[in-house]
């Protein structure tokens, strides 16, 4: 019995996962932040609990006799806080504005304290990059330095502010207040992390991502065999949609001067990148079918499945259609093979 490699939406969604395979969310671990933001939060509950909200460099001191690393320590802020680096860069970009004398006035526990910046304005934006907060970078400790203290009070503080357009820009930056309160402190982190935050959210979906390509590339290429080439982010010779530059597909293969461009897309929460890659469907099976060559598809996720026009339109312009599985996976080669070699 022949197969049936170009599915509608319902022959696909009976094959579906829905929800990230173990072994992508495995994958994805190895290099996700979150992990570390959790592996290390006790630690961090320990310096903010033996931290004075009445000395502001008394949470500078603990963090240095605990030898706990700057850049983790204002990323722990960034999530608990939800103020990552893109309300950093523009709060850094307007510093002079905000902080005119280049100060913090806030008031603690009854009394009105002021921090002199010494390193804000930075030059350049505040990237995560810059801070040694992203994904790269979070695990090579950074000294604690003028530039990460400003931060942190800033993440500290901002809410008590006795400028009221300052305390409301920061006004979920109330971890301070907690300080020398392990109950307190203990309750929020902890119900904090249940959550991931939109920081750390974008990452993980974008690690997911990746992780979810780089599988099925490994997958594909193992049961193919090294005959086959395939890229990942590859082109196919003469297919563009502007006549100047190539194609890009999540993965190419490349067989015997014929290819098939795989694009894939795995959401469990609905978004936008599936109505992209239908917009784009029609165009691409058109040129593609003109040159002699074949597209599929590698599409799932609970998400996917509510866009049921993006999802209908893609399985009409396409060669084959798959669910993240490994059985799946199975009938693209087969596919793959049968078409191009």
């Amino acid at each position: 019995m022949s197969i049936k490699y170009n599915r509608n939406i319902k022959e696909l969604e009976e094959k579906a996962c829905k929800w990230w395979p173990d072994n992508i969310v495995s994958l994805e671990a190895e290099s996700s932040i979150v992990p570390t933001l959790v592996r290390t939060q006790d630690q961090f509950i320990s310096i903010l609990t033996l931290a004075d909200s009445n000395i502001p460099d008394s949470i500078f001191n603990v963090m240095n006799a605990a030898k706990f690393p700057a850049n983790l320590f204002l990323k722990h802020l960034m999530v608990l806080t939800d103020f990552g680096s893109e309300p950093l860069q523009r709060i850094n970009k307007d510093f002079n504005n905000y902080f005119p004398d280049k100060k913090m006035v806030y008031a603690v526990n009854g009394n009105t304290v002021e921090y002199a910046f010494k390193a804000l304005p930075a030059r350049g934006s505040l990237t995560n990059k810059k801070m040694h907060t992203d994904i790269k970078s979070i695990l090579t400790p950074e000294q604690l330095t003028p530039f990460y203290k400003d931060i942190i009070m800033l993440l500290l503080f901002g809410s008590n502010a006795i400028d009221e357009q300052l305390s409301d820009i920061f006004s979920k930056c109330t971890v301070g207040n907690m300080m020398g309160n392990p109950e307190d402190l203990k309750k929020f982190i902890k119900q904090r992390y249940i959550f991931v935050s939109r920081i750390t959210g974008g990452a993980q979906a974008n690690g997911l991502g990746n992780a979810a390509q780089t599988y099925a590339e490994k997958y594909l290429q193992k049961k193919l065999g090294i005959e086959y080439i395939i890229k990942s982010n590859g082109h196919i010779p003469g297919v563009s949609q502007n006549n100047r530059t190539e194609t890009t597909f999540d993965l190419s293969v490349e067989h015997n001067n014929k290819f098939v461009g795989i694009e894939i897309s795995f959401q469990v929460t609905t978004n936008s990148t599936i109505e992209r890659k239908a917009g784009q469907a029609k165009a691409r099976y058109e040129i593609i079918n003109k040159a002699g060559h074949y597209i599929a598809y590698i599409i799932d996720g609970a998400g996917n499945f509510q866009r049921t026009s993006a999802l209908t339109t893609i399985c009409q312009y396409s060669h084959c259609t798959v669910a993240y599985t490994d059985s799946e996976f199975d009938i693209l080669v087969k596919f793959i093979q049968e078409k191009i070699g």
